[in-house]
């Protein structure tokens, strides 16, 4: 059946990912033996694309259900050589890349949007976790779909109906988030079942707009209420994360990490990428 279809071909795709990585790795690896990996038409493999970060992430939620996830944000990278940023913090243990996309409207910083994901996701097969402050999310789904984002993180904020939305995420083929700001009430994505058809609530820990902001250790609680509610969701924190304040977000229970200038700025951003996984896994 058609199921059992997608299923072979789903699990094809990710053999020849794993070859075609373990090749890369190596220096005699060339452009003509890339193109053996890449046989499928643009479509079908866009399809398959979509499928397996669907696949991937459902296995990982149902079988590790809430180990640490460690996300940089690649805001606090250099954009000049964005590819390379992006796998050097992969070589250093990430789980996740963390793409912060600005409108100048919702938040009053600008940053990136859906041809840069675009541009990266030539260079990485990682799962490109996109954190939409903008006003007017809707407008943009098809676009980072197309892009190749794993994950469409949108505010609860912006817009008025988040189920709808949620749906729309998915039938594009993209995993759905939801964010919630330090001023709003976490009983804003815990109504009408928001929580539960989400595959990720955001807890911001600073006000969305710029890095480089203190850890606000007060929106805990909301963690902890999500927690209890929901014992397997994928909870994320972003904002100020780093070795000195990660212990809070762990005793709270949250498991998916973004940090930015904590990773990037750190001496080795591999041994801190290891303690904030230890930080996690240690409380989950």
């Amino acid at each position: 059946n058609y199921c059992s279809r997608e299923r072979r071909l789903i699990d094809r795709l990710m053999l020849l990912r794993c070859i075609h990585r373990s090749l890369h790795r190596h220096s005699h690896y060339s452009q003509s033996a890339s193109r053996l990996f890449h046989p499928l038409s643009s479509s079908t493999s866009s399809f398959l694309s979509s499928a397996v970060r669907r696949s991937t992430f459902s296995t990982m939620s149902a079988e590790q259900k809430t180990s640490a996830v460690i996300c940089p944000s690649m805001l606090s990278s250099d954009f000049a050589s964005l590819a390379s940023e992006a796998q050097r913090m992969l070589d250093a243990g990430a789980d996740w890349l963390h793409m912060d996309v600005m409108d100048g409207h919702f938040v009053p910083n600008l940053t990136l949007g859906a041809p840069v994901v675009k541009s990266l996701r030539k260079h990485t097969d990682a799962f490109l976790d996109c954190h939409l402050m903008v006003t007017n999310p809707e407008q943009w789904v098809d676009d980072f779909a197309k892009a190749g984002a794993s994950q469409y993180t949108f505010h609860v904020e912006a817009t008025e109906d988040a189920s709808a939305l949620i749906d729309k995420i998915h039938e594009a083929g993209m995993k759905a988030g939801v964010a919630v700001k330090p001023k709003t009430s976490v009983d804003s994505v815990m109504v009408d079942g928001i929580a539960g058809k989400a595959d990720m609530i955001l807890i911001m820990t600073v006000e969305p707009g710029f890095g480089g902001q203190a850890f606000m250790p007060d929106m805990m609680p909301k963690v902890k209420a999500l927690r209890a509610k929901y014992p397997s969701l994928n909870i994320q924190v972003d904002g100020g994360l780093s070795e000195k304040t990660i212990d809070a977000a762990a005793e709270a229970g949250a498991n998916v990490i973004v940090s930015g200038s904590g990773i990037f700025k750190s001496a080795s951003p591999k041994d801190t990428i290891a303690a904030l996984r230890a930080a996690i896994d240690g409380k989950n």
